[in-house]
């Protein structure tokens, strides 16, 4: 019941032009600039309507002379009908002339483009469009305890293509929201809450929205609630809005109004996941090694200190790599090839400690911090790391890698510099004893361990 089923939807384009020419540049322009759509187009606007009524359509573009009718009395059409009342349709006009922007709202235009703009401008215009006025697409979670009115509105919902969940009362519904939040999900499944403003049961339609906002800390942008209420006392309203509501529609529900709040709520709540889903990128980017794909030292210095703390990580031990003579690498085959091996050996790393941490110290040194080991346990993992790195041949080269090692369970009262500065004191001890090989900084300073026998140390 939780799961969201939204997710795999193409988004519909029907391109409308009595001319072939033009609607192939427009179809492959689109196909060219956006993602997950599909693309259908015809000449006519009796055809226009057919394939309307055949499948669901997501926006309409139209020139403003076709065969049988202009663009505006085919925008007419489509809002005369009774299924498809809502569709988006756009006017590609080399001449947004006065009859086209006077008549054009009372023939439910949503939007123009200017084909004197050029072609190639057409799909960066849709594309905006379709980002400030997503499709009806949404799990919506619908409270009313009137099966009367629910079949109503359930009616008005569904023939919209939205996915509802329909429950009697508040309680249930606080339920459902609760179990949807992480850590049982990893974001809220409902995309809108729409609710009566009374209910039958110890709670109302304001008891959850105040649930919803001051129980959950659900901003009105995260989960947008939408309330019906029967009452027009502008008290009621104040209460509705004091209480998180994003909007309210009066009751009888008229669909055109009902549909229009639920499309801008919508809107708001797409527009909400996609700022986090870009934020989560940014971050990503500041902590991660453009280069090798392992954190950047700035998530080493923000976050490793919690990290040799923490008590489910308890041993913690950092390494410190260093590729031998990379520089002879680098002069000798270029820095593009030094790159490669870089690459190569961050995604080893990324790879076979997935659950520590790695870092790409600077130019070829790396940093692991290492959770949850042993001495012994370090020892032999250090010694397989040398071993793996001397058989991995990045960008087909034979390297190695010198390695300095130091824990907290020899350094428990280390801090995170303290802790790196020892185990790179281990790999200066290792270079010194002729490099490809580990050491170890223990309570009695730094031991370069033979490498015949370290696996087995």
């Amino acid at each position: 019941m939780y799961k969201k089923l939204m997710s795999e939807h193409k988004t519909c384009i029907l391109v409308v032009d009595g001319s072939s020419v033009s609607r192939e540049i427009l179809s492959r322009i689109l196909r060219e600039e956006l993602n997950n759509i599909e693309i259908i187009n015809c000449k006519s606007g009796a055809e226009a309507m057919k394939l309307i009524d055949e499948k669901k359509v997501d926006l309409v573009t139209t020139a403003l002379l076709l065969a049988d009718m202009d663009g505006l009395a085919l925008s007419r059409k489509i809002r005369d009908t009774f299924q498809h009342p809502f569709i988006p349709v756009v006017v590609v006009s080399g001449d947004a002339d006065n009859r086209l922007l006077r008549e054009g709202f009372e023939a439910g235009v949503t939007d123009y483009f200017d084909k004197s703009n050029g072609y190639k401008a057409f799909g960066k215009f849709i594309q905006g469009f379709l980002q400030r006025n997503s499709g009806l697409m949404g799990n919506i979670l619908f409270i009313e305890d009137s099966r009367t009115a629910a079949a109503v509105v359930l009616k008005m919902l569904e023939k919209n293509s939205l996915q509802v969940t329909h429950v009697r009362s508040a309680e249930i519904a606080l339920d459902m929201i609760e179990k949807s939040l992480p850590p049982q999900s990893d974001s809220p499944v409902f995309d809108l809450v729409i609710t009566d403003f009374y209910l039958e049961g110890s709670m109302t339609g304001g008891d959850l929205l105040h649930a919803v906002r001051a129980k959950y800390h659900l901003s009105q942008q995260e989960l947008p609630v939408l309330v019906l209420t029967g009452s027009d006392d502008p008290k009621t309203q104040v209460e509705i809005f004091h209480a998180g509501g994003n909007d309210f529609v009066h009751k009888p529900i008229v669909e055109e109004i009902l549909i229009a709040r639920v499309r801008a709520l919508l809107l708001i709540k797409h527009q909400f996941d996609a700022l986090k889903k870009q934020a989560e990128t940014m971050r990503w980017i500041a902590a991660t090694d453009s280069l090798t794909g392992v954190r950047s030292k700035r998530y080493l210095v923000d976050n490793g200190e919690e990290f040799i703390r923490a008590a489910e990580n308890q041993g913690v031990w950092a390494i410190i790599i260093d590729i031998d003579h990379f520089k002879n690498v680098n002069d000798n085959l270029g820095h593009i090839t030094g790159d490669h091996v870089l690459a190569e050996l961050g995604e080893f790393l990324n790879n076979h400690f997935p659950d520590d941490i790695a870092v790409r110290f600077g130019g070829e040194e790396f940093c692991l911090l290492v959770k949850n080991c042993s001495r012994e346990m370090i020892i032999k993992r250090s010694e397989e790391l040398r071993q793996q790195v001397e058989n991995l041949k990045p960008a087909g080269l034979e390297i190695s890698i010198s390695l300095g090692v130091a824990g907290m369970e020899d350094h428990p009262d280390a801090n995170l510099t303290q802790l790196i500065a020892l185990a790179d004191k281990g790999l200066y001890f290792s270079k010194e004893a002729g490099r490809n090989r580990v050491s170890i900084d223990g309570p009695n300073g730094p031991q370069a361990l033979p490498v015949s026998s370290a696996a087995e140390a």
